[in-house]
């Protein structure tokens, strides 16, 4: 059943006492009088640039082992289909930590959430210096996925707890960027890296910058407010959960469009060099061009949906236009292959990206707009279990195309996922059809 607001309030003051309480409405309401000081305060804008600035290191980091690549594979004798298990790795590592990643920020916070989250990962980002093998890459890479997820439902957290509905799609958009700044900053830093250092240091950087990120959050990151922390402490049961249609949209939407934006991370520099045939200085050279243009996409989706919101449409409308647009927007990946010349190629895939990030925007900020801010942790973390299963999959996948057929029909399915992943979510999700309902109960008051 939808969450109805008018249901939730009643719950709240105690009418209809023998109904049964649905206990993701009972929070909604609860909701319904918290404060918004702190969705009028300055401190928002730092959160949201520490959380950036997070993101922006985590992606450096996931991206190191799509650069290294071809180093790696020779290195540690790895063929295709090797390689796309130690990225599969990484993907089964982030879908096994998505649910405990989200319980702990719902428990005690993102202050102490993603501090936690961070120093685990930046331990695990530290111990590939130390692997010797392919089956030892991967499962250090397994560590570390478990923790990076956290990068997500905390900082899904941060801005449901900082940012009005109206301003948090483009909060969420800002944030997601820092994956596309991280990539794009992540090919020429890891060239450098590997060419003065050895490619061991391009693994350790980004650990020590994560170590050194995590006092900067504990220090600007306020406490919950006491009643914040009440809150948190009403449990919303996993069935309760995995009971509302919501749950089954947003998962199966995240299911569609994660992989997409995985492929361009950890296989464009890859397909850079062996299909297009640039050494790994060019791919340092010209790889974060797609990844610069990508940048734009996050905070034009924010923008664009702020926009639209102050017009007068409906959550539900806004997101309809924004989504659906986007997703067939990504739909140029199916002309990658038929591009002959390096930069125009470049191009296109920089429009997809662009696309992409756009619709990640949106979708991410779906979650606030279906789930009380308590439990948007959890919430996002289910969508990362979808996400980290499809994650898991396509990657295997991959590796089995581009060795025994080519590129060509992995870039046809990263084109049509998107679409696929925007219908799952109005065709599943039956409370964006509610007639006159707003999806969110959390309103600013």
């Amino acid at each position: 059943m939808p969450f109805e607001p008018q249901s939730a309030a009643l719950a709240a003051t105690g009418a209809h006492d023998t109904a049964p309480v649905d206990p993701v409405q009972a929070v909604a309401a609860a909701l319904q009088e918290s404060p918004t000081e702190e969705q009028r305060s300055s401190k928002r804008w730092i959160i949201l640039g520490l959380i950036f600035s997070i993101t922006v290191i985590n992606f450096i980091d996931r991206q190191t082992l799509s650069v290294l690549a071809p180093v790696l594979k020779n290195a540690y004798h790895l063929t295709n289909e090797t390689y796309s298990r130690v990225v599969a790795a990484l993907q089964f590592g982030m879908m096994a930590g998505e649910f405990p990643m989200g319980w702990l920020m719902d428990r005690v916070g993102a202050r102490i959430g993603l501090s936690a989250a961070v120093l685990w990962w930046s331990a695990a980002t530290g111990c590939q210096v130390f692997t010797r093998s392919g089956f030892q890459l991967g499962g250090v890479r397994l560590w570390m996925g478990s923790g990076e997820v956290g990068n997500y439902s905390g900082g899904m957290k941060a801005m449901a707890r900082f940012f009005s509905q109206k301003e948090r799609t483009l909060a969420i958009g800002v944030f997601n960027g820092g994956s596309i700044v991280g990539s794009t900053v992540a090919p020429p830093l890891i060239v450098f890296l590997l060419e003065r250092y050895g490619f061991r240091a391009a693994f350790l950087v980004p650990a020590i910058l994560g170590a050194i990120w995590v006092p900067l959050w504990w220090i600007f990151y306020p406490r919950p407010p006491a009643r914040a922390e009440g809150f948190v402490r009403k449990e919303v049961p996993l069935r309760a959960l995995l009971g509302h249609s919501s749950s089954w949209a947003i998962m199966g939407c995240r299911f569609f469009i994660g992989p997409v934006m995985q492929f361009y991370w950890y296989w464009i520099p890859s397909y850079l060099y062996s299909v297009r045939h640039l050494s790994l200085s060019q791919v340092g050279f010209l790889g974060w061009i797609p990844f610069f243009l990508g940048g734009f996409g996050g905070v034009l989706g924010g923008w664009a949906a702020a926009w639209l919101q102050s017009k007068g449409l409906s959550i539900y409308t806004v997101r309809r236009i924004t989504m659906y647009g986007s997703s067939l927007l990504c739909l140029t990946s199916l002309l990658v292959a038929h591009v002959h010349a390096i930069l125009p190629a470049l191009l296109t895939i920089g429009i997809a990206i662009t696309a992409d990030n756009f619709l990640s925007a949106n979708m991410f900020a779906a979650v606030t707009d279906l789930f009380p801010d308590p439990i948007v942790g959890r919430a996002t973390a289910l969508t990362g279990v979808a996400g980290g299963l499809s994650g898991l999959l396509f990657p295997l996948l991959t590796g089995v195309l581009v060795d025994h057929v080519s590129y060509r029909p992995v870039f046809l399915m990263v084109g049509l996922m998107p679409l696929l992943g925007t219908i799952s979510l109005f065709v599943l999700g039956k409370q964006y059809r509610s007639s006159g309902i707003e999806p969110s109960p959390v309103e600013e008051s």
